[in-house]
């Protein structure tokens, strides 16, 4: 019965989320993916209980945000050489 429950409760949350990305007039799709950025770097979904995990999320994100756009770098510094 409680796993039910939880699964409503769920399906609830996730109805809740679509309704308000889709809705016109919301926040722009620009603010939004700055802010789902920014909570993912800064690990907001993260166990907040834990510091060693929160710490350790930022750290592993934020050097896997550096190495994407170091290799993007890179990319476009050979496409331009021209190979």
């Amino acid at each position: 019965m409680a796993e039910r429950r939880d699964d409503e409760t769920e399906s609830r949350r996730i109805l809740e989320r679509v309704a308000r990305e889709t809705t016109p007039g919301g926040a722009s799709f620009v603010a939004r993916a700055a802010k789902d950025a920014h909570d993912h770097v800064t690990a907001a979904d993260a166990d907040r209980s834990d510091p060693i995990e929160v710490w350790g999320t930022r750290i592993g994100r934020t050097l896997g945000l550096i190495i994407a756009i170091g290799l993007l770098a890179w990319l476009v510094y050979a496409a331009t050489q021209g190979g």
